[in-house]
């Protein structure tokens, strides 16, 4: 299926964005980009690293930025950080530069598919669990906010859930 415009991915930490990214823009045939991964790209250092050093305010100024760059382009899918639409300036450029998805997890899922990752700054607490929990109720309303499109990804594999939106796209641009 060739698409054309932009797609953004949206969610919390651990619900698939650059692994459903990836996917859907090969079935898509268009270009993936990922915001954390352009920023360490960008800066010569990786997240964690940056965390250290500018703290998290400095992170996001530099993560409003890439989302800026990267949403003006024409034609890509993009998987944004977990914290991406707590900005209104990014949550005003997804929703004007194109299509924003939605990826949701239960908390269980979330905790599962990160408790291993020791490169999220925001979970290296005593109670990852609790954090991605507070993260939730804090950024729920904005993912819904932003979102054309929601998807449960809860033990589904990238496959699956980027044909699912590849069918969802098609049913949104056929009433176009």
């Amino acid at each position: 299926m060739k698409l054309s415009g932009n797609i953004f991915l949206v969610g919390p930490m651990g619900v698939g964005k650059t692994t459903i990214g990836s996917v859907l823009a090969e079935l898509l045939d268009l270009e993936f980009f990922d915001s954390d991964k352009e920023i360490e790209a960008s800066t010569g250092a990786d997240i964690p690293w940056i965390f250290d050093v500018e703290g998290e305010s400095g992170f996001r100024v530099r993560e409003t930025r890439m989302i800026d760059q990267l949403s003006a382009r024409q034609n890509i899918v993009l998987a944004t950080g977990g914290g991406a639409v707590g900005s209104e300036e990014n949550r005003e450029k997804l929703k004007t530069r194109g299509l924003v998805v939605y990826l949701r997890a239960s908390i269980a899922q979330q905790v599962e598919r990160t408790s291993r990752d020791r490169t999220r700054p925001l979970l290296q607490t005593p109670d990852p669990e609790k954090t991605i929990r507070e993260l939730m109720q804090l950024r729920e309303p904005l993912y819904q906010e932003v979102a054309d499109i929601t998807i449960d990804t809860n033990r589904r594999n990238p496959k699956a859930v980027s044909q699912d939106i590849c069918r969802q796209l098609r049913h949104i641009k056929l009433e176009d």
